[in-house]
């Protein structure tokens, strides 16, 4: 491991913890070089299947992406950095269990949108709202309605 402070690549590892969930180790390193610490985190890397945008490209899975997206639609909710990790953990396994080479991002919008409410519901209007592209009030105002009658009626 390359020190971020001098580059060198001699380092020792002071500790090592899993968490929670025992899918992340969590190290403490120290520069053999410049004595400085950092620390580093480890996961499981794994083959997810490809995306394929509206227009036909197809581009690796970018977890930076969804989670930057969430974020947004976060922004000034009571909502944890740790929440929505966890949130982008389901979507990413239920990535890893459709067992294909390439899903549409569409479906990916979609698990995102089931999902949202149990986040965050102003989060889940916020990014429905870009999500859905409306074109003017009344169609957002559809789709509200259309949430609304869902969660009353969860069995609907």
């Amino acid at each position: 491991m390359k020190c971020p402070y001098c580059g060198h690549l001699n380092n020792k590892v002071i500790d090592s913890r899993l968490n929670k969930d025992s899918t992340i180790t969590r190290r403490r390193r120290a520069c053999n070089h410049c004595e400085q610490r950092f620390t580093t985190y480890e996961r499981i890397e794994v083959m997810l299947p490809m995306l394929v945008k509206k227009d036909g490209r197809r581009e690796p899975w970018d977890r930076g992406k969804i989670v930057a997206g969430i974020e947004k639609a976060c922004e000034k909710r009571p909502v944890s950095i740790a929440d929505i990790d966890r949130f982008v953990d389901v979507i990413e396994g239920r990535l890893q269990d459709t067992g294909g080479k390439e899903i549409p991002t569409s479906r990916v919008g979609e698990w995102v949108m089931e999902a949202l409410p149990e986040l965050d519901v102003v989060a889940y209007v916020r990014f429905a709202s870009v999500y859905r592209q409306f074109k003017d009030v009344n169609e957002f105002m559809d789709e509200l309605k259309i949430f609304l009658v869902d969660k009353d009626n969860p069995a609907s």
